[in-house]
């Protein structure tokens, strides 16, 4: 499969069909069992872990399902390490407070993790996962534990990462996600049924 500049490719299938599984793949965290990953023009896969680690916070944001936070620092903090892992000038990094304000969270700048609700939590996540400006944006359930008006921003927010050529690829049981994509795949089984 290939993820373009400029789209949303949803992935959906039954629980267990091997959605986070290859997000994880993709993002270097796992290896696939054939194939390799390419972002980028960079192989990710079969690359030792500086290797992938490097690439991941240079090329891929990452939204997973859980853990995409650490609770020691605050939502502001997250950001600034997520930040801290890729070299560029200050001046071109956005700033927390203008990301957490894509995302609705523009008060919560200063708050732990542990105090955020769980779509508070997913959207300081996706912050985090935009730190870095990322040209692949990887996201696994990004709306599961969000009201619809929330829904909607992220989606547009979603919306305008492809719109600026970003390739984003979402995993969702969401049925307005989905429809919100420009292709999706469906997944049976850790195998693409269609397209």
């Amino acid at each position: 499969m290939t993820v373009h500049a400029g789209e949303i490719v949803a992935v959906v299938g039954p629980s267990g069909s091997g959605k986070s599984t290859l997000l994880s793949c993709l993002a270097g965290l796992d290896e696939p069992d054939g194939g390799y990953v390419i972002v980028a023009g960079q192989r990710v896969t079969r690359r030792i872990e500086a290797t992938r680690a490097a690439i991941r916070a240079r090329w891929i944001g990452m939204l997973m399902q859980t853990n995409n936070l650490l609770n020691h620092l605050t939502v502001a903090q997250n950001i600034l390490a997520a930040q801290s892992l890729v070299r560029r000038g200050a001046s071109a990094r956005q700033q927390p407070a203008a990301l957490l304000a894509d995302v609705g969270l523009a008060d919560r700048a200063g708050s732990r993790p542990s105090t955020l609700s769980g779509g508070e939590a997913a959207r300081a996540a996706l912050a985090v996962a935009l730190a870095n400006d990322p040209p692949v944006l990887l996201a696994d359930e990004p709306t599961g534990e969000i009201d619809t008006q929330a829904q909607a921003s992220v989606l547009e927010l979603l919306r305008q990462r492809a719109a600026a050529g970003k390739a984003v690829l979402v995993v969702t049981h969401s049925q307005e996600v989905a429809a919100a994509a420009d292709r999706i795949i469906r997944l049976v089984d850790g195998r693409i049924a269609d397209e």
